[in-house]
């Protein structure tokens, strides 16, 4: 029978609380956290698609033996991806040394164009030859461009540029410096026959058209207005092809032919 004294006393008011049990071994080493435990085989699958794609045959291996193999291969047996990707790179080279050089020549252009001398309306003191085509121009484009937003001494280094270029390139036979050039020609004809004085507008007109038609013989080299016609020979020459023939050997007499036929002989 058991001693009622040996019993834990109920205290009202206070709750008891089990005695803490250690559910863990002591001898078993500590647990990772969760989160570590799901980061274990996402690092493992990388690690071993990383083994897997530089092993041979993989993907990135093929890749490292396309380009260890260009070289050797050329252009034509290079891989295509390789290829497209110099292509690529060498597009992007050529749009930034377009962009380089255009802002280049914008700025040379920016500060060239201010210290060009400016275009004055007159008459030119000079008894040049070239004044006789040149000061109607230059007045011309004074007298017209003041309502522009640019100045006339802009607009008369544009002019000359534009002549320069439809010059150069017409001399190195481009068509549409050549165009440019004859446009270039006559909007220049014209410009001297509305700005020259009246009483020499014709010696100024005609000087201004053979100024033009000399300085064209370089400009448009090589161009002719006769039309070409192309003939094509389609009959072949005689051809000689020797034949040698060789006449068949006379057949032996057989034993059924009579011994009194023998075959004709010359003598």
């Amino acid at each position: 029978m058991a001693d009622h004294n040996d019993r834990t006393p109920n205290i009202p008011g206070q709750r008891q609380q089990p005695p803490a049990t250690n559910s863990q071994d002591p001898s078993s080493p500590p647990q990772p956290a969760p989160s570590l435990q799901k980061k274990e085989p996402r690092l493992a699958a990388v690690r071993e698609w990383w083994q897997d794609a530089w092993d041979e045959g993989g993907f990135l291996h093929n890749r490292w033996e396309d380009l260890r193999q260009a070289p050797e291969l050329g252009w034509h047996a290079m891989a295509n991806w390789v290829k497209a990707a110099l292509g690529l790179a060498g597009i992007c080279a050529v749009i930034i040394l377009l962009d380089t050089a255009t802002d280049i020549l914008a700025d040379l252009l920016r500060h060239l164009l201010p210290t060009v001398l400016h275009v004055e309306v007159g008459t030119d003191t000079s008894t040049s030859v070239l004044a006789v085509v040149d000061q109607p121009i230059r007045s011309y484009i004074a007298a017209h461009s003041a309502s522009l937003p640019i100045s006339a001494s802009t607009v008369y280094t544009v002019w000359q540029a534009v002549g320069l270029f439809g010059l150069v390139g017409g001399l190195a036979r481009s068509s549409g410096a050549r165009l440019t050039w004859t446009a270039w020609g006559a909007a220049g004809i014209a410009m001297v026959y509305s700005a020259a004085p009246a009483d020499g507008r014709t010696i100024a007109t005609g000087l201004a058209v053979l100024a033009w038609t000399a300085a064209s013989t370089l400009a448009l080299r090589g161009l002719t207005l006769r039309p070409t016609f192309f003939t094509h020979i389609h009959n072949a020459g005689h051809q000689i092809e020797p034949h040698i023939h060789i006449p068949a050997s006379t057949a032996p007499p057989t034993e059924e032919t009579p011994g009194n036929v023998r075959p004709l002989q010359k003598r």
